[in-house]
This record gives structure tokens, sequence and C-alpha cells, in this order.
């Protein structure tokens, strides 16, 4: 497999220029996010993911987590690397130094998190689930607990995980059977879980779950859940681990692609009933998990872009390696198939993609950075509207298109892309979960259009499209040929989005299903958009890089082109969609059941 080497030239670019780190710099408590601070975190997290998670990939993939004896085995080599991590620090970067954190913006860690991503996403699953962790305990759970759990999690030391899914209830919470039931100072837990990631594992001495479950005399559906902290082993009060608690893995999973990551089957209570302390209030679990989302939401989104970036820098260099047929605009014998045009085009789409992502997954850290530290009331309510409405964007959009580069990917292989030796394929396999968890893609479009979209009546989204008009002004004004293509484009796409939200926001409130059935290319035109906007930026920056004559002027007239080759090629899908939101709804459901 193609060794791992994380895009350092463009994450730069994309952190310094596009989003602006004096930005961050700004927002109270990141005062000491400084350029060369962030480039020297960058180089070391390049080389922790390149030498020591990169090469784990493949061999983790072949020889999977597995339990035995009712304890759940990582691969080979995992155990080892875990402890680099969270000795090394790289666990607890974005998080609060009164905790062990090192109080870097969440904008620096999602630059590192797609390095992780991209250098072995099932390894980077089991941190991913621990900052889940950390984020509802932080902002939730009492004094005494943050004082037992918080910095063990915050540091890395021992693990957290997410416990939501029973075989009954996935999307719908409200099924959920797993009950708790009041004993003294705490409560005893019974139920079983499904999916649960990372649920047990032999990398920590403590796993820390977050459990939602019902509490006896709660209210029926989503009303009457709770959020409890159930650690694996017990905490003494000086901090020590005492005995297990009464829960265990009953199975792992057997799935399509992440075979190294353990996906757990848990069952809890089967003896006295699993010890369990409350989170908050009872009957707020699901409130208390939704308000983690935006960021698990987020890092899932990253995962798209960051497996895309690995199987293209894969597809790259068997590009450049494999010599076959002649090309058709020369008499040169046998060439590298990078020579072929059509070869050339699915490489250009898979990276103007990329950049096209990553820009836009930065950009949107850097708002929750701004809604989590502003202390001016507009700009904080400012950035939170510009999260929320493209949190869903970004999940959804980011890991659709992430799944459609890897197989890309595959197809820049030929035969060779269908043989797992080559491991293309494991690419896509792993990236085939992106698009399911932490809510399907359709749930998303309806979060987008229901709750984004026609409960404001369009406002959040009229302000994205004042800045992306303000970007196609810039954009023309340059008086350059190629970033006037992109302009016009990208203004065409926001023409077709604003009649979109106009005809959502009309329509949904009254036919809510008829809104729901084209929310899907609804999301994708703002992905689009999004998107556009981002590439519109990043060629503004490279163009202003280029006339001032500093840094590197190849890479300035590379990100030019990859824009150009976005606007032409990705971007102009945009107008062609208003059919399908507009006048598609009714087709979706005119079929009678019977007839499927």
């Amino acid at each position: 497999m193609q060794p791992y080497a994380a895009p350092i030239a463009d994450m730069r670019f994309v952190l310094n220029e596009v989003i602006g780190l004096n930005t961050l710099a700004a927002l109270p408590g990141l005062e000491a996010t400084e350029p060369e601070l962030i480039d020297q975190i960058l180089e070391e997290g390049n080389k922790f993911a390149s030498n020591v998670l990169a090469p784990l990939n493949m061999p983790g993939d072949q020889q999977g987590a597995r339990i035995e004896n009712g304890v759940v085995r990582a691969p080979d080599g995992f155990g080892d690397a875990y402890s680099q991590f969270w000795q090394g620090g790289w666990n607890s970067v974005p998080f609060d130094p009164d905790w062990g954190g090192q109080g870097l913006p969440w904008t620096v860690s999602t630059a590192l998190w797609e390095m992780w991503d991209s250098a072995n996403m099932a390894f980077s699953l089991c941190p991913l689930l621990t900052q889940a962790a950390i984020d509802a305990m932080s902002r939730h759970a009492s004094q005494e607990q943050k004082d037992i759990y918080l910095e063990k999690l915050v540091t890395g030391e021992w693990t957290g995980a997410m416990c939501l899914t029973e075989p009954q209830s996935g999307t719908d919470l409200g099924s959920i059977r797993t009950k708790a039931v009041r004993d003294g100072d705490h409560y005893r837990l019974s139920g079983q879980k499904i999916y649960i990631t990372w649920g047990d594992h032999d990398m920590v001495h403590n796993i820390v779950h977050l459990v939602l479950a019902r509490s006896p005399d709660g209210p029926p559906g989503t009303k009457g859940l709770s959020l409890f902290i159930v650690p694996k082993f017990h905490v003494n009060a000086d901090g020590s681990l005492g005995a297990r608690n009464d829960f265990r893995p009953v199975s792992i999973e057997h799935k399509l692609g992440i075979h190294a990551s353990p996906t757990c089957v848990m069952s809890y209570g089967e003896n006295e009933g699993a010890v369990a302390y409350l989170v908050g209030e009872e009957n707020r679990g699901i409130e208390y998990m939704f308000v983690m989302m935006n960021n698990a939401r987020l890092a899932v989104g990253l995962e798209g872009i960051a497996i895309a970036e690995r199987a293209y820098q894969q597809a790259v260099a068997y590009a450049k390696d494999r010599v076959q047929g002649r090309v058709v605009y020369g008499s040169e014998g046998a060439v590298s198939i990078i020579k072929h045009p059509d070869v050339r085009r699915m490489l250009m789409s898979m990276r103007s993609r990329i950049e096209a992502m990553r820009a836009l997954c930065y950009h949107t850290a850097a708002e929750l950075d701004a809604a989590d530290r502003e202390t001016d009331p507009e700009r904080k309510a400012r950035a939170q509207a510009a999260v929320d409405l493209m949190i869903p964007v970004v999940k959804a959009w980011c890991t659709d298109q992430g799944l459609d580069i890897t197989s890309t990917a595959i197809q820049v292989h030929g035969g060779m892309g269908f043989i797992e030796e080559t491991g293309i394929a494991q690419h896509y396999r792993d990236a085939r979960i992106t698009t399911i968890y932490e809510g399907t893609n359709g749930v998303q479009a309806m979060d987008l259009v229901g709750r984004k979209i026609a409960r404001d009546g369009g406002d959040a989204a009229k302000a994205f499209l004042a800045d992306v008009r303000k970007t196609v002004s810039d954009l023309t004004g340059t008086g350059d040929t190629a970033l006037a293509g992109v302009a016009t484009r990208l203004s065409a796409a926001a023409d077709t989005l604003e009649n979109a939200v106009s005809w959502m926001v009309e329509t949904f409130p009254k036919d809510p299903a008829r809104g729901a059935a084209v929310s899907v290319p609804f999301l994708d035109l703002m992905g689009l958009v999004a998107s556009g906007w981002m590439m519109g930026r990043s060629a503004l920056k490279a163009n202003a890089g280029r006339e001032a004559a500093q840094g590197d002027l190849a890479f300035y007239e590379d990100k030019i082109t990859t824009a150009r080759f976005f606007a032409e090629h990705t971007l102009s899908r945009a107008p062609s969609l208003i059919t399908a939101i507009t006048e598609g709804g009714e087709s979706v459901m005119a079929l009678a059941e019977d007839r499927f």
C-alpha cells in the first residue's frame, strides 16, 4: 500500500490564508494560537500519522479485532500505537487545560484528526468516541463526576464509548428499552446495546461508557431517556481502579469495513445490575446527547475527506507507475496512465473535491470555535447559526463525496483496484460506514430542510448566500479570466440555491412530505454551493499570493487551476438540481407500496 503523507501544504494554506489563524487567536483563551506553533504541531502530527498509524492500517484490516474469553483484543500493534498516541499528548489538543488539555482551537484539532483518519480510520474511531464522551461530560456532568473521570479521558489514559443504539432502536431512540433503577446514590442499569464502537478493548485499563437508558417513572418516547456514566471498572476514592462493573461484550459485529475497529454488542446488568451514575437531570438524556452532535457530525464529515485523501494519494502513485496504452494526442509508445485524459480527469475530480471539502470542514470548525468562545453576543449567535446550517452539509455531502472518490480511486486502478492485495478496496469499504452513522445522510438532509431552512424562514441560508455573493463580486473584481469563470459558475449556483430556499420555505410548512421527498437533492445543492464558495475563497487567496510574488508561486497557480476545474466540472451541476427539487417531490411517493 502507498505510504501516507499528510497534505501539509494545503492544510497550512487553508488554516493560515483561507480561514486565518489570526482570527482564531483573537478569541478568548486561544491567544497562543500562532502559525509557527501550529506548523510544528502539524509536522509532528504527520510523522506520527505516517510512521506509526498508517503502517498498521492494512494489517489491522486483515487481522481484525477479535473477542477471546469475553475480552475484545485489538489488532497487533494497536495497543502500542495508542500508548504513543495519548502519551504524546495528541488526545488532549482541543480540551481545557484545567483537565490536562492543551487549549488549542478545534480547527487545529480538526487538521490533526484528518491525519489520524487518513492514516488509519479504524484506529482513530477509538479516540473519536472518547472525544465525544469528553464533550458531553464537560458540558453536563457534575463537578464530582468531572473530578473522577475527565482528566483521564482528556489525556487519553482512559477511553470513552457512546452507547445509544439497540436492536429495535436505530435512529428512533424513543424506542430504547435499556432501563435504570435508582439504588441509593447511583442507579442499576440493565439492557443491551449494539453497534458500540470500541465498546470494549485491551488498549487501556478503563473504558467509560455514556449510556442512554430509560428511567422507570419517565414519560414514553425520547422524553423519558436519561444519560448515565457507566465505567468498566469502578473508581476508588484515591483514583485507583476497583472491581469490574456488571457489563460485558457479548460479541463483535462482522462488518463490510473498519475491521480493526471492534463494533460491540454490549450486555448490561446480567447479574446485580451495572452501577450507573446519572449525568445532569433525569429525562434530559436526549438533550444532553444532541448538544455534542455538532462536533460528532463534523468529525464524521472529516472522515469522508480524510479517507478520500488517502485513496487519492494511492491513485496518483498508481497512475504515475502503471504503464499502459498510447496517448491519443501523439505517437509515443506505451505511457504511464496519468498521461491519458480520462485518468487525468478522474484525478482532478478527486483532488478538487478534496480541497473543497477540506476548506469547508476547517471553515465550519472555525465557526464552531467562534460559537464556543465569542463574547460578543451578536457574533456568537451568527457563528452558531452558521454552524447549525453547515453541520448536516459537512456530514452528508463530504461523506457522499468521500465514498464516490474512493470508488473513483478503484476505477483509476482498473482491474487491480478490485483486488484486495492493492489495498485500495479497503478505503472504499471503510468509507461506506461514514454515510450511515451519526445519522444517515438522508436524516441529515431532513435536518437541513426541516430544522435549518424551513424553521427560520431561510434566514441562515440567506446570510450564507450573502457571503457567497460577496465572494462572487471579489472574484469578478480581480479581472482574471480564470477567476471570472469561477465567479460565473458560483453565481449561477447561488441563484439556483436562492430559488430552492424560497421554494422550500414556502412548501415545507404546508406539505412537509413533498419537501422531505427532495431533501437529499436540496442538500446536494447546498453542498455544491458551499464547496464552490470555499474554492472561490481559496482562488482569491491564491491570486493575492501570486500577485504579491510571495511564497510558492507554483502552488498558487495549482490552486487556481483546481478551483477552475471544480467550477467547470462539479459546481456546474448545481443549476440542474432545481428541477428535482421543485418538481420531483410528487413522483417520489406516486408509486403504490405494493408496486415495489
